[in-house]
This record gives C-alpha cells, structure tokens and sequence, in this order.
C-alpha cells in the first residue's frame, strides 16, 4: 500500500480537507501485475491536534538544539520525533562520542552543544574519553538529560509520531501530517525545521535536493556495546600494541590525513577481525569489520563500538534499512567473537546491546541558498552571516583530518535554507554543501551550530512574521550572541 509523498493542500484553517488515508473503501486499479498495483486513497477529514509557533521535526543533535535555541528565544516549540526518545544519533544509534575530535589546541564550538556533553557529565552520563579532551556521553542516561533539557526550556514534547506530509499552501508549509498509535493527525506551525536527517520534510515539500549515488554514500554502522570486558587487561593490550590514526589506511580503506594525524593515538581495532578472517570465523571477503572503541568503564562496559561497517546502503530505502539492521547485527556477532577469542580482557564480555537503528550519515542534502563547499571547511571559510564555528573536522569520503593547530571554519546562516518552499528551514547533516563540506558539517557537533542557529531564526521569524530569506541576520547573531554561541 502507498502512502501518499505529495504535500497536502489547505483550504481554510483548522479543518483540513481533501487528505488521504490509507484506511477504509481502498480500491484496486486493474492491474495484473502485482508491481504495477495501485491503491487508491479515499479523501478523508484529519483533525488539527496542535497548533505551535515553531515545530522541529526530529531530535537529533541537530533538532534538539534547534528547539532548545527556538524555546531559549522566547518561542512556543514543539519537538517532534518518530523514536521514543530524543537525542538521535547519541540516544537511537549509540555514538556517544560527540566531541572525540577535540584536543589541546582545538578551538571548538561553543554554544548548546557544549552543553550537551556539561550537563551529560553533571547529570552521571558522561566518562571521560580515552582519545580525547573530551568525555563520551552515555547514551541511555542521556535519554533522560534530553528529556530534562526540553522540560526545563517549556518545549512540547511529541514522541512516537512519525512525520508523513507536509501541508501546504501553495509553496508555503503550513504544518505537518503524522502517523501513530493514534491514527493521522495534523499539526499546524508558523515556521518547521526540518531536522530529520534525510530532507523528509523539505523533500517531500517539493525543495530542492540532491543526494549521492548509494554505492559512493559514506558508509552505514550498527553501534553495538560489549559487557563484561577486564578493563585492566584490555588497556594493558591496547598500550602493548598502540594504533595510530594511519592505522585506518588498510584494506578497502584509503584514508587522506594531513600528516599530523598519522602518529596520534587512536582507539583502532583491526588485528583480531584479521586474525578471525585467517581462522575461518569472519568469511575472507569481508574485510570492513574495523574501527574504533569508545568509552572503557570500571564496570566492564566497552560501550560504542564502531566497526560494522556498510558500504552501499541508501538511508532512505527501506528495503536498504531492513537489509542493512540485519546484515549490521550478524557481523557485530562475528566482531564480538572475534574479541573474545583474540583481545586480551576481552574474553568473558558478551554483547550488552545495539543501537536501536542503523547509523546512517550520508542521505539528502538541500540545494541551499549557499551550499558549503571543499574550501570553506578546509580552507577556514569566513562568512558576514555565520551563525557559530566548527573546527577544522573532516571526517568522511576517505578523508580524515583533526583540528590540533587552532584552524575552524564558520558556518553561514544561507547553508540552512532550502530553495523552493517557504516557512521552512533546516539542521543538521541535510544542509547545504558539496560531499567534502558534509564530511566536516554532518558530525554531531556541528549539527548543533545549525540546529542552534536554525531555532533562533525562526523563532526571529515568528516575531518579525518574515521569511527566511527575508530575515535579517543581525538580530539573529544577536540572540545566538546572548546565548552563549561563538560567531566568529
């Protein structure tokens, strides 16, 4: 059954006419093939459950830093998400390492992510991490200091409801069509972010958008974590037989670094998958199971292991998904034999859990009014419309590249406005830019200056009943400015 991917239409608010169902009366069209099938959707009446000045459509790193910038700026926010939890990719997926890039000379954003990982380590849901001037955030607990950061900024929770449609006038979005539990409900908002992850809102709006051929997507990851691992015995391995950065260059792999990174010690693991393959346990073709570990706690918890690897799957394919949550748990099960029979410590540990999605870091991008490009994020881009920095941070496409010498980037208010559709802005990894920009600006970090910076403008768009591309960015820096974000 197809479920409609066209924006509804609005005559007159709040009844919204002229939408469809997947429910009663369907009918078949006479087709004999079954791919050729088409369901025919009968009109159907959905009522408006909430009406709010901002609404963020997911809760990622991006969409909770943009409802918190929203709600900080004197907007009424509500903070939509298709999981039973916020936080994205620290709390669904499992990367708790938000900031692992940070070293001594980093400069580094400043602003609600920051805040994320000092209220994580106030609230017991932090350690430090072992690669990094940086602390690991602990995912599960994390759920709940999300849950506490959007209580105490008066934002309207909305889990378990799963974006479908927008609904527009003309090219003007007006607000949003979900699905849950409850059946189809409208919301309605004077301005939406779009920070799902994947463009669905702007997509399915009609802006413009691109995305890469599947097979030269940056690759797909099941997050899993490990109990029962002898910490001492797995440390005292790892300082035996250190691994650097220009480890990861092996293999299928070939990683460009600038230089400086190739001596620096990284958390790498590959020997034991290796020595696995030569003994029979992982088949000899695969040889993408490598990578990193995370956070190594005193009770045994090896948490965010990153070493399932999948090349060639589209984010927005369902059929990618189903195949890639399958194929990515059996290889996490060859992973973790392998480090129960070669790693040191490693012995009794089983699995404690996965993440409860993929991690997918390459989809949709916005064809934005200023998509970023290889020099800006290589090459410290200055911009008059920045709305926050990001340092030196290229980690993706082949290219691995830390900020240790002070170097960053500015990131202009025009890469967050997509082209086509009104009332609309966006956050996180969906910004505009070419594939190397989204190697820098799609880490977790970053998705925080955007998100941030996306809350703030339209909740200044609200109040000034502007568009985006009619905003003036002053009073936009201003506000970032009074919220502890660093511009320049």
């Amino acid at each position: 059954m197809l479920l409609p991917d066209r924006p509804h239409s609005v005559d007159r608010l709040p009844v919204l006419n002229r939408l469809h169902s997947p429910q009663t009366c369907a009918t078949i069209s006479d087709q004999r093939q079954l791919t050729m099938m088409q369901i025919d959707e009968p009109a159907r009446t959905i009522s408006v459950i909430h009406q709010t000045e901002v609404l963020v459509v997911g809760s990622g790193p991006g969409g909770l830093a943009a409802a918190l910038g929203a709600a900080r700026a004197g907007a009424s926010v509500t903070l939509l998400e298709r999981f039973g939890c916020f936080g994205g990719n620290i709390t669904a997926v499992g990367v708790e390492g938000f900031a692992w890039y940070r070293h001594e000379r980093t400069v580094d954003t400043e602003g609600v992510g920051i805040e994320f990982e000092e209220r994580a380590r106030e609230m017991g849901a932090a350690v430090k991490e072992p690669q990094s001037d940086s602390h690991a955030i602990d995912g599960e607990a994390f759920k709940w200091v999300a849950d506490t950061l959007v209580e105490e900024a008066g934002i309207t929770p909305m889990l378990h409801r799963l974006f479908v449609a927008p609904i527009m006038e003309g090219d003007t979005i007006k607000g949003v069509i979900v699905e849950s539990k409850a059946g189809r409900e409208a919301i309605l908002a004077e301005r939406i972010i779009d920070a799902t992850g994947d463009a669905d809102v702007a997509y399915r709006a009609g802006a413009a958008t691109f995305k890469q051929a599947k097979e030269e997507m940056i690759g797909a990851s099941v997050m899993f974590s490990m109990s029962g691992v002898n910490k001492t015995r797995f440390i005292d391995h790892v300082k035996s037989d250190p691994q650097t950065y220009r480890d990861w260059d092996y293999g299928q792999w070939s990683v460009e670094t600038s230089g400086k990174e190739d001596e620096m010690f990284s958390p790498f693991l590959r020997k034991p998958f290796e020595q696995a393959r030569e003994a029979g346990l992982i088949p000899k073709d695969l040889d993408t199971i490598a990578g990193t570990w995370g956070a190594l706690y005193d009770s045994g918890d090896l948490t965010y292991l990153n070493l399932v690897h999948l090349l060639g799957y589209d984010g927005t394919d369902p059929a990618d998904l189903t195949r890639g949550e399958i194929e990515g748990r059996k290889q996490a099960m060859m992973a973790i034999d392998a480090l129960k029979r070669y790693t040191p410590g490693c012995e009794g540990a089983k699995l404690r859990n996965f993440g409860m999605t993929l991690g997918i870091r390459d989809t949709r991008k916005i064809d934005a009014v200023y998509n970023m490009t290889e020099s800006d994020v290589r090459e410290q881009g200055r911009f008059e419309d920045s709305i926050g920095i990001f340092p030196e941070f290229i980690d993706g496409y082949g290219i691995l590249i830390l900020p240790t010498t002070g170097r960053y980037f500015q990131v202009p208010y025009r890469t967050l406005i997509p082209q086509g559709v009104k009332h609309l802005i966006c956050a996180g990894r969906i910004t505009g830019g070419d594939r190397v920009s989204h190697a820098a600006t799609r880490n977790m970090m970053c998705c925080t200056v955007t998100g941030q910076g996306a809350g703030v403008a339209a909740a200044i768009a609200v109040k000034q009943d502007r568009g985006f591309n009619e905003l003036d960015v002053g009073p936009v820096q201003a506000e970032l400015k009074r919220q502890s974000v660093r511009l320049h």
